[in-house]
């Protein structure tokens, strides 16, 4: 039996996948969790199999979520079902550890596909998000700026796209504010921007940001 827990911070995604595999044998969902931190919490105590992790959420969201993850619970995997499509993002989620890579336009049965080849022991990335990775290590897509921000700066910059104050954010991320700002004002000289709200306005731009969480 593969255990499963999933993760998003939206009851009606949680709901409609749990529905969808509880009609699966073999696999049985045994937690659900609408933040990063309750994901990291329920993985130290319950081990599961194989975390369904949403990226946007309150919180330390799921890239802080996962590191910490693959950290503490290393025979439990992750993989992502999100609606981000765009590089950097998916490059740097399976740099951090993560097993899977999937979109929430995913079929049912490519999801079930991915969780099977997951637990066997290998990574999935879905199609055309691997086409996409592999073009941008060569230039076969148009430069996306965001592509200069290391891992910790994509991850601030979810955070303060989101609404987040810098005081929330290194509270979270057991970072001073000092340290928070610095990264937020190493990524306005790196994205020759000013300011958060054009932050926010080329995280939409480059489809880096969930407008429906705005």
């Amino acid at each position: 039996m593969i255990n499963i827990l999933l993760v998003d911070d939206h009851e009606l995604v949680r709901t409609g996948i749990n529905r969808i595999l509880s009609e699966v044998r073999g696999i049985k969902v045994v937690g659900e969790a609408q933040t990063g931190e309750e994901a990291v919490q329920f993985c130290r105590k319950n081990n599961p199999d194989i975390v369904l992790m949403d990226m946007n959420m309150p919180g330390i969201g799921g890239m802080e979520a996962t590191k910490k993850i693959v950290r503490y619970c290393p025979d439990t995997k992750v993989i992502f079902l999100t609606i981000h499509t765009e590089n950097p993002i998916p490059a740097k989620v399976m740099q951090i550890g993560a097993a899977g890579y999937l979109t929430k336009s995913a079929a049912p049965d490519e999801m079930i596909k991915a969780i099977r080849l997951v637990q066997s022991g290998q990574r999935y990335i879905a199609p055309d998000i691997a086409q996409q990775i592999a073009l941008s290590q060569f230039g076969g897509q148009d430069e996306n700026p965001f592509d200069v921000l290391s891992e910790r700066e994509l991850q601030i910059m979810m955070m303060i796209t989101r609404g987040e104050k810098v005081q929330d954010i290194s509270e979270q991320l057991n970072l001073s504010s000092k340290t928070v700002n610095s990264y937020r004002y190493r990524m306005f000289e790196k994205l020759k921007i000013s300011g958060d709200v054009e932050l926010t306005h080329l995280a939409i731009k480059y489809r880096m940001l969930d407008t429906n969480d705005l």
